[in-house]
């Protein structure tokens, strides 16, 4: 005879699935329904925890000054913070300037960002952008988001990256993991980074916008994975529409 455990008619009860399931669609209920001033309450308690969580939240990409920070955030669309920090370390060894690369040939700089994948269009980036900055601005890196964005390569979420992690000028981060997050948690309903962003700032105050995107990110690599969410390790389960669903 078989020993079957109680725990398996717990686990199987079709009383019990059929209750949690009604009290998911409550808290999904509630969640839709949700008024601004719930959710930026919501959004505050998630940064508390967070506050706890990961106190040490921080841009993974390996940088010394803003040139290095701005070529590194380039490189890593469509790439993963390892891979760019790899293809770097290289990198920044040999080029030092703006001037260094707005004077590299094409091919040169192509082999040496290969790995980082659409080498041939950041590449090109890369030069465009450090020929403006040698020509333009004296070989420094602009710290304000309407100069950043002009140059090649340079939308609101590199810009953002260096402004927040480099300047210390709060900005929203969308990345792969915060957009992800994002809908998600019920944030935001749109797939445009920008207009997650702008979603962003009308519930986070400005002082915590760095913060929350460095460890909203941190939350989504460790926690909040893609295909396989640990939600029965989330801190913010209980803060969350989409926990136990995905």
């Amino acid at each position: 005879m078989f020993y079957i455990s109680p725990f398996f008619f717990y686990k199987f009860n079709p009383f019990l699935i059929a209750e949690r399931i009604y009290e998911l669609h409550k808290e999904q209920t509630a969640f839709q329904n949700e008024s601004s001033d719930s959710k930026k309450k919501r959004v505050s308690k998630i940064i508390s925890i967070f506050r706890e969580e990961y106190p040490n939240t921080k841009c993974h990409l390996d940088f010394t000054n803003p040139l290095e920070l701005l070529v590194a955030t380039i490189l890593s669309a469509q790439c993963t913070d390892d891979r760019v920090n790899q293809v770097t370390k290289e990198l920044f060894a040999k080029y030092k300037t703006a001037t260094d690369y707005a004077n590299l040939k094409l091919q040169e700089l192509e082999k040496t960002i290969r790995p980082t994948g659409f080498f041939r269009n950041k590449a090109r980036a890369i030069i465009n952008c450090c020929k403006v900055l040698a020509d333009k601005y004296g070989g420094t890196v602009p710290s304000s988001m309407e100069k950043l964005i002009e140059l090649d390569g340079v939308g609101r979420k590199t810009a953002n990256v260096v402004l927040g992690n480099y300047f210390g000028i709060p900005g929203i981060i969308v990345d792969t993991h915060v957009r992800r997050l994002a809908k998600r948690l019920g944030l935001s309903d749109k797939t445009d980074p920008d207009k997650i962003e702008k979603d962003f700032t009308e519930l986070i105050l400005r002082k915590e916008w760095t913060f929350f995107s460095n460890a909203l990110s941190d939350h989504g690599r460790m926690i909040c994975k893609a295909r396989k969410p640990l939600c029965k390790m989330c801190k913010i389960s209980h803060l969350c529409p989409s926990a136990e669903l995905n």
